[in-house]
């Protein structure tokens, strides 16, 4: 059994590294769900000034290994099943509660694109309500996803898990790309399955 968390800044690619796992047959968990659900349930847009009060809640509320700790059942159960893929580890407190609870069944994978690319990439991205229902793919404005980088790195220290990762994929160009360093990261791992 194993455990990969992928870890990167937002518009790194996370999301499509993880997807590429469950299409393998991982399960699937994405951490930041719960601030989504809350947004929904509240009757927001999906847009960083509604998203990070909510985060920041969560956090005053149950620490900041939050999205660790409030998702340990859903992965406990997912891990009964086979091996699992979390898309969107954050913190340094969630990384370490991850380290303590998963030990040697975690692997921790970066996906690693620069600020530029990573903001015209979400500046790009189109939401559509009714395909993307989980609201997995919210544009951005450079400025705003500039300032959550700004947010993550000083308040949730988000450069530990990434310097910390077990392996790293530089995600600078095309998805076939992306596809091809995805699979030689899944045959270094697919040994320990």
């Amino acid at each position: 059994m194993i455990l990969v968390a992928v870890v990167g800044m937002c518009g790194a690619g996370k999301s499509v590294a993880a997807d590429m796992l469950a299409e393998k047959g991982f399960g699937f968990i994405r951490l930041g769900q719960l601030t989504l659900d809350i947004v929904k349930q509240r009757g927001l847009e999906p847009t960083e000034e509604n998203e990070r009060p909510i985060r920041e809640e969560l956090r005053k509320q149950h620490g900041m290994a939050a999205y660790a700790t409030l998702n340990f059942p859903k992965i406990d159960s997912l891990l009964q099943k086979g091996d699992v893929v979390i898309d969107g580890l954050y913190s340094w407190e969630e990384y370490l509660e991850f380290k303590k609870m998963y030990r040697e069944s975690l692997i921790v994978l970066a996906v690693y694109a620069s600020p530029k690319i990573r903001y015209r990439r979400l500046s790009a991205r189109r939401y559509d309500p009714e395909k993307d229902r989980d609201m997995r793919n919210r544009p951005s404005s450079a400025e705003a996803a500039k300032s959550r980088d700004h947010a993550q790195i000083e308040n949730l220290h988000t450069a530990g898990p990434i310097a910390m990762a077990d392996h790293t994929i530089i995600n600078e160009g095309s998805i076939d790309e992306l596809r091809q360093k995805f699979e030689e990261f899944y045959t270094l791992i697919s040994g320990r399955t």
